[in-house]
């Protein structure tokens, strides 16, 4: 979805302990909290604020 919507290229590093974090450029954009993961449109918007300038 990233690479359709943003055209980036994205790297899966494997975590641990259903960790789940989106960094761009080494700083985490957004994470999971508590049991809910976020939906693939707030990773993509947390993504595309993060490359804005």
């Amino acid at each position: 979805m990233l690479k359709d919507e943003l055209e980036v290229d994205v790297e899966l590093k494997k975590g641990g302990s259903g960790v789940f974090e989106v960094a761009v450029n080494g700083k985490v954009v957004i994470k999971k909290t508590g049991l809910a993961f976020p939906t693939e449109q707030e990773v993509v918007d947390a993504v595309f604020r993060a490359m804005k300038p």
